[in-house]
């Protein structure tokens, strides 16, 4: 028990770079954090990591054992609940990522009901617009919005989000509706790019030979994540081309408009991603259930 312990201490250490954010993490003092990580240096007779003034990165041998670490901590978690029936309750916890919207929207309002049947379990939940490395960050399971290319991964299809094209009511007030390709010249739009400085094409749409074309348009801003582009959108900067996951309350409630519906982008797949692994823990396959009946209501 003591190795296991030292293994999942080393694994937060390399996941956040830091022996004291790790120490932080797992509520223990810096100075255990750091003698557990040695002693198992020590046993290993190799040196995981390397440690500076200001950072802490993995050595080749510590990437190493960091892969197959993550399996031996999943493989323990998951020998607790072999003999377990879901409706006692699954124990350990899970990594999960997921875009901001799915996460701000649906997941976190709705996870009581998960813990509720399974209050041992622990959830650890990134969202964010940047992809994480599923194996190298240690997450058990990943929802990604788009096409997918990481081939390395196992997929589970949902279904996908059709994508509206939007204005605020504010928008509208000031530059009037567009209500035809040809208007879009004299209208803006917000620009989404997850690398600002790379350009995105503008205003698409799939055409009657069901083929993407795009359209330039004026824009005075461009923003590199799903939160400020829904609030550029709400400001009255411009039209945003959204999936409708993320926007349906607004259109409920009048702030955002349709446009356009005519001219729609091609719709966006939605996936459960997970490591190829030969069984799934019970925990992380209970979660990715309940995901699933989560984002329903959103899919076709």
């Amino acid at each position: 028990m003591k190795d296991l312990n030292a293994i999942r201490i080393f694994i937060k250490v390399a996941q956040l770079s830091s022996f004291s954010k790790a120490a932080t993490s797992l509520n223990l003092p810096k100075s255990s954090v750091s003698q557990a990580v040695t002693m198992l240096e020590s046993t290993l007779n190799t040196r995981l990591l390397h440690r500076t003034t200001r950072t802490v990165n993995m050595t080749s041998d510590g990437e190493l054992f960091y892969q197959r670490a993550l399996g031996i901590i999943s493989d323990a978690d998951d020998l607790k609940n072999l003999f377990v029936s879901e409706d006692k309750g699954l124990t350990g916890r899970i990594r999960v990522d997921m875009p901001q919207a799915v996460s701000r929207d649906t997941i976190i309002p709705n996870l009581s009901s998960f813990l509720k049947m399974h209050p041992n379990l622990e959830i650890e939940l990134g969202s964010s617009d940047r992809r994480v490395d599923v194996i190298k960050e240690g997450f058990d399971c990943v929802v990604r919005v788009g096409e997918l290319t990481d081939s390395s991964l196992i997929a589970r299809r949902l279904g996908s989000f059709k994508v509206l094209n939007c204005v605020s009511r504010y928008y509208v007030k000031n530059h009037g509706l567009p209500k035809t390709l040809n208007d879009l010249k004299n209208h803006y739009i917000v620009r989404y790019s997850q690398t600002l400085g790379i350009p995105d094409p503008g205003f698409e749409y799939l055409d009657s030979n069901n083929q993407l074309q795009s359209i330039t348009m004026k824009s005075q801003l461009t923003v590199n994540s799903s939160e400020a582009y829904l609030s550029a959108v709400l400001s009255g900067f411009g039209l945003i081309q959204s999936p409708i996951h993320g926007i349906s309350k607004y259109l409920e409630s009048g702030e955002l408009i349709q446009v356009l519906p005519q001219y729609a982008m091609p719709d966006l797949p939605i996936n459960i991603l997970y490591p190829n692994r030969r069984h799934l823990p019970k925990r992380v396959s209970a979660f990715m259930l309940w995901l699933e009946e989560q984002l329903s209501v959103f899919t076709k």
